[in-house]
């Protein structure tokens, strides 16, 4: 009994110890995702590991000598060279959250917060009013909230739209919305260095790319000069929407993941069921 008991208890704490570092592995490589340089980066790595595998298979020596200096001394010049990314990404594990403001909101509630936020953006782009709000998804931005003036407001149109009234103090700043209330404005966020956006963009759009390349969150933009809109998430700018658009990403944007691996599934059910009959 005693046997088995402790055979039972080791098994378990095996299970335990493998859980953590798959969870670890799982929690590192989604937010190596979330960030371009880094995703990059990873890739790089994961060839030079591939390049070493294969000179070694076909024998190519002064390759294999290259390649295992590379190895042995490429992590410190990581180190070196992508600290702020490195330091970036360790940010975001402190700031993640379990579970994202906007996965707690009912289907109602967010199709009342796509509804408000692409009313006040559609009166923004009509008026030529330049805007940036950002939706906040699992990874906190509790940094840029904490520089910013707080607000802790019901989101409605008629609020964003007077936050980003060309009078008013803040203006020029960012929105953050938290769930389905704003949560300040006036914030400021990193600018994007990518070389891929236009050099006909201005601040706005660089902020937007900035810190959807740093955080999963989704940044709405809406143009002064010109009045368009665009979305940044993912690392990615989506230029030149029309309003159709921007409220179809909000929603797919906003769905929680077992939402859509649900529709997903229910949508391969239907297409196998009529292939059936």
């Amino acid at each position: 009994m005693l046997i088995n008991m402790s055979t039972i208890l080791s098994i378990i704490k095996k299970i335990i110890d493998i859980s953590i570092v798959w969870m670890l592995i799982y929690v590192i490589l989604k937010n190596i995702r979330n960030n371009v340089k880094l995703t990059l980066l990873f890739k790089g790595v994961i060839l030079i590991v591939l390049l070493k595998l294969a000179s070694d298979f076909f024998g190519f020596t002064t390759v294999g000598v290259l390649l295992e200096y590379v190895i042995m001394w490429g992590p410190l010049a990581l180190i070196i060279v992508f600290q702020p990314e490195i330091r970036t990404i360790l940010e975001q594990l402190g700031r993640s959250q379990l579970l994202g403001r906007h996965k707690v909101l009912t289907v109602d509630e967010r199709e009342r917060l796509v509804y408000e936020i692409v009313q006040a953006t559609d009166q923004l782009r009509k008026q030529r009013i330049g805007a940036l709000i950002v939706l906040e998804r699992d990874i906190s931005l509790g940094n840029y909230i904490d520089k910013a003036k707080k607000i802790y407001g019901d989101l409605s149109s008629d609020l964003l739209i007077s936050i980003f009234f060309p009078n008013n103090p803040l203006h020029d700043g960012g929105v953050i919305i938290q769930g389905d209330r704003i949560t300040c404005a006036g914030a400021v966020f990193p600018t994007s260095s990518s070389s891929k956006i236009s050099k006909r963009l201005g601040t706005r759009h660089r902020a937007a790319l900035g810190i959807a390349e740093e955080t999963d969150a989704i940044a709405l933009i809406v143009s002064e000069e010109t009045g368009r809109l665009s979305i940044a998430v993912k690392g990615e700018l989506f230029y030149n929407l029309t309003i159709d658009d921007v409220r179809m990403m909000l929603i797919d944007e906003l769905k929680p993941k077992q939402s859509i691996d649900l529709d997903e599934e229910a949508l391969e059910e239907e297409e196998i069921y009529e292939e059936n009959n």
